[in-house]
């Protein structure tokens, strides 16, 4: 399987949301933080993710007679690379939107379901927000956005920091104003030869 395949299912990409941080896991400690899917489900998961180069053992310790496995998160074998992404067909794009938005949904609930979770105090935010935008100007957007949050990513866990789940999405919800109106005087003057 390659990494597109491996990151396009819930229960694995939560595991990979999981991971982030340099943290170490066990698969007990996957499981009680994704508690609606059952342990041999998780386990399996985990598999995929070790079998893929996604996940590695950092270290076994004997507990009890049986060996406890810690995973680390492979961070550069965690990405889509840009050809893969290129090959995508629309198809492709909504099964993978839609795994990205199940993932993201079962997180925020997962979020909700925690005792004293408390929205307002954790600075929870889900606005939407529709820009005007040029190609240059959402370059620009997006280069501004990832030199804030890359230097973020490798932030480690800590006392004072919480893992907080950050998802930018952006998308045309319409074609340029130029290109509606170059379309829609190539239609009227079709219209005007028939």
């Amino acid at each position: 399987m390659d990494s597109l395949e491996l990151l396009a299912h819930p229960i694995r990409l939560r595991i990979v949301h999981a991971m982030g941080g340099g943290r170490l896991q066990t698969t007990a400690q996957l499981c009680a933080r994704i508690p609606e899917a059952s342990k041999a489900t998780v386990y399996r998961h985990i598999d995929l993710l070790v079998g893929g180069g996604i996940l590695e053992v950092a270290e076994e310790r004997r507990v009890r007679g049986a060996v406890q496995r810690h995973y680390r998160l492979r961070q550069d074998r965690a990405v889509i690379g840009t050809e893969a992404v290129r090959a995508l067909t629309p198809e492709d794009h909504r099964q993978a939107f839609a795994t990205a938005m199940t993932a993201l949904l079962a997180e925020f609930n997962a979020y909700l379901d925690r005792e004293g979770a408390d929205p307002v105090a954790d600075l929870v935010g889900y606005r939407q927000h529709a820009l005007w935008l040029s190609p240059a100007e959402l370059e620009e957007m997006i280069g501004e956005l990832r030199a804030a949050i890359a230097p973020r990513l490798a932030h480690r866990p800590g006392p004072e920091r919480a893992q907080y789940l950050l998802s930018p999405i952006h998308f045309p919800v319409e074609v340029p104003q130029r290109e509606a109106e170059e379309s829609s005087a190539a239609g009227a003057d079709q219209d005007k030869g028939a």
